[in-house]
């Protein structure tokens, strides 16, 4: 579990060679070269949620791969396509309440959030293991605003084998505004370290 201090993040501009996976109609490029975090998910884990190594991987336009396909019905109760989100930058945060990385990185997520929403940038949370009573708990105590799904079978991640590691909580990805993969954060994300992904991919 991480620790008080937050650890170094290194950038790794390393090139993923995109393929195509599908599950719950989630498309996703994935990870081609081997890096820590492949070496993650290979090994795989049964803690519930992971620290990551404080390494951020951003991509190059060249090195991106596909769109993400998905859509679902967020908590609120609306319907969501990503398809229809593609023009604007995304933030997809992985969470659940019980994690303690997540509870810490909560308000950061939120911040940048209400620092972006209205500058072409878009978010969506993606509850991994509550149900709806939990997971709008955990969203009235951290006041999280941003739009969040529930993904309890764990399908999302089964789709991102080989881009996230299997207990990949918290994880972030940051989709470009054609809806492929740009960069990535396995466990806590900071709200500077957030907001750096997002400006160089607005650059």
């Amino acid at each position: 579990m991480i620790g008080p201090e937050t650890p170094r993040r290194t950038v790794l501009r390393s090139a993923l060679a995109a393929t195509g996976t599908a599950a719950l109609g989630v498309a996703l490029a994935a990870c081609g070269d081997k890096d820590s975090l492949s070496e993650q998910a290979n090994s795989g884990s049964d803690k519930g949620y992971i620290a990551g190594d404080g390494v951020v991987t951003q991509l190059p336009p060249s090195k991106r791969g596909h769109p993400v396909e998905a859509g679902g019905k967020l908590l609120n109760g609306k319907h969501f396509d990503l398809a229809d989100w593609r023009g604007n930058i995304l933030v997809l945060n992985l969470w659940y309440a019980a994690c303690p990385p997540c509870r810490k990185e909560a308000k950061d997520v939120e911040a940048a959030y209400r620092a972006y929403k209205d500058k072409g940038v878009r978010f969506l949370g993606v509850n991994v293991r509550d149900g709806a009573a939990a997971a709008k708990s955990y969203m009235r105590t951290f006041d999280i605003t941003y739009p969040v799904m529930l993904d309890t079978a764990g399908r999302v991640v089964s789709a991102l084998h080989g881009v996230l590691p299997p207990e990949a909580t918290p994880s972030t990805l940051l989709l470009d505004p054609k809806g492929r993969i740009a960069g990535r954060v396995v466990g806590e994300v900071d709200k500077t370290t957030l907001k750096g992904m997002i400006g160089d991919l607005r650059t």
